[in-house]
């Protein structure tokens, strides 16, 4: 009879940490450090299959999905494992490089690891190019704040509106008594600005035409038939969840995002306390943004056009999303609710309804 070995890998940028479990036995059959190089990894592993049957895990990290992808193509079994839901014994304060990897080949064993889910390697190129856009925007938020600390360092402080509108964008062109280094500065300054803003621009008009492509296009219209989901929203859903079937219940779907409150129960005491806020925030920010969008609910022109040529049953599904989420959210702010958290309660709905038209659950 075949043998099974289970294998803890501890990645490093440099280096692999390899422990090797028997199915039987208490104690490593293999401990050994490896160059994190795909070829040396693909020799040794090439042996090691020789000894057995292989099931490989390691711990999500910077290096993403590669070694899995690597593994995988040889025919080896892996999985990636939720670093946050890995046991870890309470009594247990040394921590190395070789005991990590041992608890991993431990957990496995035992089937006590929770994998992440996997992206197709199509999912993962577009949820990239999405993080970038969202790099981009930080970057250009930072750019801003930079600009205004500059002009207030010197005493220029704009009070005739909001920032960035046409008027203060012109504002900041034509201050006067600037010294030669402090104009050319502020000139830099904007044009870094600028050239952000265009690259942005760009990339927003190259999601709109990934939503298009076919494995796409179907359920992003879905999805932006839904009040407060637009292209971006809806393409990142998409390729951050992949198979939103994996979640038996919208309120699994809750909780993997993070949105459900956190509890410390015991006996008869019950007591609540903020959002979780586990999961992919890339996620689960912008849901927060979307439910903003419910403080009253009148679909606009916009959201009647984008939902043309889509069968009742959809429209209506979405329609009743938005009538109940606005009922939600106005119900908890006259009830005295803070907004913040109306509207963070309403984002929870939200990604049940979410959850229900990606599962084609709309009935």
């Amino acid at each position: 009879m075949e043998s099974i070995l289970y294998v803890g890998m501890d990645v490093h940028k440099d280096w692999i940490v390899i422990v090797v479990f028997r199915e039987d036995e208490t104690e490593p059959f293999i401990v050994v450090k490896k160059k994190n190089d795909k070829q040396q990894l693909r020799t040794y592993f090439k042996k090691l299959k020789e000894k057995g049957r292989l099931y490989c895990c390691y711990e999500a990290g910077f290096s993403g999905f590669y070694h899995y992808h690597l593994l995988v193509e040889m025919g080896i079994s892996c999985i990636i494992a939720a670093p946050g839901l890995i046991p870890r014994k309470a009594g247990d304060h040394i921590k190395t490089d070789t005991r990590d990897a041992e608890s991993l080949a431990r957990n496995l064993r035992a089937g006590m690891l929770t994998p992440v889910h996997v992206p197709t390697h199509q999912d993962e190129s577009v949820r990239d190019y999405l993080r970038m856009r969202d790099d981009f925007k930080m970057d250009l938020k930072r750019k801003k704040q930079q600009i205004l600390s500059f002009l207030s360092r010197l005493g220029y402080i704009y009070k005739d509106g909001t920032y960035w509108t046409g008027a203060h964008r012109r504002w900041l062109k034509n201050i006067d008594n600037l010294l030669p280094l402090q104009r050319e500065t502020l000139t830099n300054y904007l044009i870094a600005m600028e050239e952000l803003e265009q690259k942005i621009t760009l990339i927003d008009n190259r999601i709109e035409e990934i939503a298009k492509e076919e494995q796409y296009n179907s359920l992003v219209g879905k999805l932006m038939c839904l009040k407060g989901i637009g292209t971006l929203t809806a393409l990142s859903l998409i390729v951050e969840i992949g198979d939103f079937k994996r979640f038996a219940s919208a309120e699994k779907f809750m909780g993997y995002l993070g949105l459900v409150p956190s509890e410390a129960s015991s006996g008869s005491h019950r007591r609540q306390g903020g959002l979780t806020k586990a999961g992919n925030i890339r996620l689960r920010r912008p849901l927060i943004e979307s439910a903003w969008h419910y403080r009253y609910y009148q679909p606009s022109k916009r959201l009647t056009q984008r939902r043309k040529g889509f069968s009742p049953e959809i429209v209506c599904y979405a329609d009743k999303a938005g009538r109940r989420l606005s009922r939600k959210f106005q119900r908890l702010v006259f009830n005295g609710k803070k907004s913040q958290k109306a509207v963070a309660a309403t984002a929870r709905e939200l990604s049940g309804f979410i959850w229900g038209m990606a599962t084609e659950r709309i009935a």
